[in-house]
């Protein structure tokens, strides 16, 4: 597929810049990089979406531990309490 974009000068001119590195071949190379950076966050977003929503149901199947029953057990492990 081929589109055609606009750049902002400042854009267009760190394309270019990232050409001239030696890093990238071609300004589509840099875009195709970014395109592929914001495809890689968006789908570590969803699974972390995904696993705070299954922690979630957890904590509601399961019940929740209030933050000095956590320390408490930490300090406990940290003792050599329990192991």
């Amino acid at each position: 597929m081929t589109a055609t974009i606009q750049l902002t000068p400042e854009e267009e001119e760190f394309a270019r810049a990232c050409v001239e590195s030696g890093r990238y071949e071609t300004v589509g190379d840099v875009l195709r990089s970014g395109l592929a950076l914001l495809q890689e966050q968006i789908e570590r977003r969803k699974a972390f979406d995904k696993m705070i929503a299954e922690v979630r149901e957890e904590g509601e199947r399961e019940g929740y531990f209030t933050l000095d029953e956590v320390l408490a057990e930490m300090d406990a492990v940290i003792a050599g309490e329990k192991e």
